[in-house]
């Protein structure tokens, strides 16, 4: 049976999008993963986000908290704001109440992505706050470390990622995902769907 894996995300611009197809195709290019795309709900008006120059949503489906007990992995992807995750993904999470009374989470791998204006805006702090949602759901957070090789040490470009997970740099929003910063995100999406599969061969 094909380890299910979600990847789960919120974006507002459509940085954390980019990433998260880039994951999706890694997922399912190791054999008895298979991917699914979906979105978090928004909790602005779209009167506001037309103000703050949003485009339409693309049309991947919005899940619910019950959703994520089908997964057998969940990666979640999201923008940075002040340091940490977006509202709409904490409005996200702070709704699964349920599934941490049963703790239908406890066991399933989680990974992370994200998207940050700067270089200072995050790119390690929302990934580290991002950790105690997992933990109380006792989810096993799966890092992405160095695996992605010597890539991930060039100092050349400006790259976005970490060893907690892949990353891009929106700067003011004209700023798109590298070449190199969609490929740490295709290797992360096909690391963690090797781990996820690990785990559900052992269980």
């Amino acid at each position: 049976m094909a380890v299910k894996v979600y990847v789960v995300y919120y974006s507002m611009y459509g940085h954390v999008a980019k990433l998260a197809d880039e994951i999706k195709k890694g997922v399912s290019s190791v054999e008895g993963a298979e991917a699914k795309i979906w979105q978090v709900p928004e909790t602005l008006p779209e009167e506001v986000l037309g103000k703050m120059g949003a485009p339409p949503k693309l049309d991947a489906p919005i899940i619910t908290p019950q959703e994520l007990a089908e997964a057998d992995g969940i990666l979640f992807g999201f923008p940075t704001r002040f340091g940490m995750m977006a509202a709409q993904m904490k409005a996200f999470f702070d709704a699964t109440g349920g599934l941490w009374r049963e703790q239908s989470l406890a066991g399933k791998p989680a990974g992370i992505f994200f998207s940050t204006g700067t270089q200072g805006g995050g790119q390690e702090t929302t990934a580290l706050t991002t950790v105690t949602q997992l933990t109380h759901h006792g989810m096993i957070f799966v890092p992405v470390g160095y695996t992605f090789g010597a890539k991930l040490f060039d100092m050349e470009k400006v790259q976005g990622g970490s060893p907690y997970g892949a990353g891009t740099f929106a700067a003011d929003g004209s700023r798109w995902p590298s070449e190199m910063e969609l490929e740490h995100a295709f290797h992360q999406g096909q690391y963690f769907a090797g781990i996820a599969k690990k785990l559900k061969g052992a269980a």
